[in-house]
């Protein structure tokens, strides 16, 4: 049924419904591949609406320094793409992981980043605790239209002073009767200034560090919330970041996500999932470099041949294709073991910290081919060597993916246990 439904979202032609029909309990992926033919489905639909709806824009959306996500969500949410593993009774697909990875996959194709971490931060930052912990009322008031795409989300996590380093957040929600008070700022925030709704983490007790913090959705337009700053950034420049001022901000005590006090677990479960959402967004982008700086280097002449017909230039790529596929097979494993329900937080940091630092080596030695072109605004290339240079500091820097590599590794102590 699940699969049925979102097909008929998407208007595919009949006789792929009946393909889709007798496959659905014996589809297997084929050449050894995480995706069947119902994610590859999946995907050509959602490229379709990338060719249409966004890709013909962005160039306009880039100059603009903002896109207009109100309208784009709408357009994914009516297709089914912004609810793909969320539960099917608030408009949900219900389907497991391996298809939003698909879909992330798939939204690498976008030209340019800032674009799919802003879809990203709503499928797969602000919404994940919530699908899985929230209350029905907080699903239905938040969670279903962010489905549907009404609703644009934020998360509100990191703080001038507290980045990686989740444990030591300042923002307060005080208790005072049945609301919480909510006090403090957040940094950094995508999608700030055109959300509707923030997953906050906030201290709502005076516990220990892990044990004093609380997720709660609040509106963007409750009294007190304050935007302060539309941040200029070198690159993502289609989507708008924001710094937030909250000054005695009251909100029920009903909009908690799950149990009060649980809320630094609860994010350190929504970081597993941004973080291999970061991996799959980053496969086509990386892809697309290689691409085209093939066709490029084929075309440009210099001492009386191609510049592909060097072979350090041909033999770079190559080696460049190739850390691609080894990060989608390292993405794909990750993957299917948390479709099993496995901890793969030691795969999953690999997958952030190896795609944060390959897509710096893909972009940077793909523009260096393209000699003086590659330092314009003109060309792709240039344009994901300035927006991918964010993932290896946003959602953990580099140094916290290595910290906890090693923490698994039993160099170091295990996550929120002191060495004795």
């Amino acid at each position: 049924m699940r699969v049925l439904r979102f097909l008929g979202k998407l208007s595919v032609p009949s006789s792929i419904h009946l393909r889709l029909i007798r496959n659905i309990s014996t589809s297997v992926p084929r050449n050894g591949s995480l995706f069947t033919q119902e994610h590859r489905e999946l995907q050509s639909s959602l490229t379709k609406l990338i060719d249409t709806e966004i890709n013909p824009y962005v160039d306009q959306w880039e100059e603009e320094g903002q896109y207009p996500a109100h309208e784009v969500f709408k357009k994914l949410g009516q297709a089914g793409f912004l609810g793909i593993t969320k539960p099917e009774k608030y408009g949900g697909l219900g389907l497991d992981y391996s298809f939003a990875v698909a879909a992330h996959e798939t939204l690498g194709n976008i030209n340019c980043g800032a674009i799919p971490m802003s879809i990203g931060v709503q499928t797969d930052m602000s919404t994940p605790a919530l699908a899985r912990f929230g209350s029905d009322y907080v699903k239905e008031q938040f969670l279903a239209p962010s489905i549907a795409g009404d609703y644009v989300s934020c998360l509100g996590v990191s703080e001038p002073g507290s980045g990686s380093d989740v444990a030591t957040i300042k923002t307060t929600a005080r208790w005072d009767g049945d609301d919480l008070i909510i006090n403090g700022q957040k940094m950094w925030i995508t999608n700030g200034f055109q959300a509707d709704w923030i997953c906050l983490l906030a201290n709502t007790s005076q516990a220990a560090p892990h044990l004093s913090k609380s997720l709660i959705c609040v509106p963007m337009d409750s009294p007190g919330i304050h935007l302060a700053k539309r941040i200029n950034k070198i690159g993502m420049l289609s989507s708008d970041t924001a710094q937030i001022f909250f000054e005695d901000v009251r909100v029920p005590a009903k909009n908690l996500i799950g149990e009060e006090g649980k809320g630094f677990t609860y994010q350190m479960m929504q970081f597993q999932e941004e973080r291999l959402a970061a991996a799959g967004l980053l496969l086509r982008p990386m892809e697309k470099c290689v691409e085209a700086t093939i066709e490029y280097t084929k075309n440009r002449q210099a001492f009386g041949k191609s510049i592909l017909d060097n072979q350090y230039v041909h033999y770079r790529l190559a080696e460049l294709q190739t850390e691609i596929e080894a990060l989608r097979a390292l993405t794909y494993r990750a993957t299917e073991l948390y479709k099993e329900g496995e901890d793969v937080t030691k795969l999953v940091s690999m997958c952030k910290l190896k795609g944060g630092r390959l897509v710096r080596e893909v972009s940077d030695s793909c523009l260096q081919f393209w000699g003086g072109m590659g330092f314009t605004k003109e060309v792709i290339v240039s344009r994901f060597y300035r927006d991918m240079r964010l993932v290896s500091i946003g959602g953990g820097a580099d140094e916290v993916m290595l910290s906890i590599i090693c923490k698994y590794l039993g160099i170091l102590p295990k996550l929120g246990k002191k060495k004795h």
